[in-house]
């Protein structure tokens, strides 16, 4: 009995090492998504504008009480709203803001009016804000998470098209643009 139990211990410990390297090797769905919003990142800060996030909208979505300054890429829509992927370049405060704002205008004021999102590399939604004329609000996530979706595959979209070699790669973050309602860069 001895005997037995011995060369199945031998083959087990033999055995332990190599059901670790394999689950070392086989990424997680949470390390494909990281790298997706990686390349997407680096794309907004390799190709992206030079802009910043309003200060009312940098301090709902939690990154600080002045203008961030972002790297971003932004689109318009047919319906005239804009849709961005912003990167903060401030070291203190790191985060992707993802939006889609349209710009009105009513008389003497100018206001944006649609989402924005708080994300990180790995696409992790942290915040949702409501913009509207009277100002930004924090929402529940789950009210506007297929929106959120939406725009990530938007910009997953437009990463594969600019960038072929990054096919795997997801969509850049999206960010709130400045007030006034800035052109989108393309």
């Amino acid at each position: 009995m001895k005997k037995h139990f011995l060369k199945f211990l031998i083959a087990a410990l033999a055995l332990i090492p190599v059901a670790l390297l394999a689950q070392t090797l086989a990424p997680t769905p949470r390390y494909l998504d990281q790298a997706e919003l990686s390349k997407a990142e680096e794309w907004v800060l390799s190709q992206g504008a030079v802009e910043s996030i309003a200060p009312e909208l940098a301090a709902i979505l939690g990154v600080g009480s002045d203008r961030l300054p972002v790297k971003l890429k932004s689109y318009r829509t047919s319906d005239g709203t804009s849709i961005a992927f912003a990167v903060s370049t401030d070291p203190k405060q790191e985060g992707i803001v993802l939006s889609a704002l349209k710009t009105m205008a009513e008389k003497m004021k100018i206001y944006s009016v649609g989402t924005a999102w708080l994300t990180d590399r790995s696409g992790t939604l942290r915040r949702t804000i409501a913009v509207d004329a009277s100002g930004a609000r924090v929402v529940p996530d789950s009210s506007r998470a297929s929106q959120f979706k939406n725009i990530k595959a938007f910009f997953l979209k437009k990463l594969q098209t600019t960038n072929p070699s990054t096919a795997a790669s997801p969509p850049p973050r999206i960010s709130a643009t400045a007030a006034g309602g800035k052109k989108g860069t393309k």
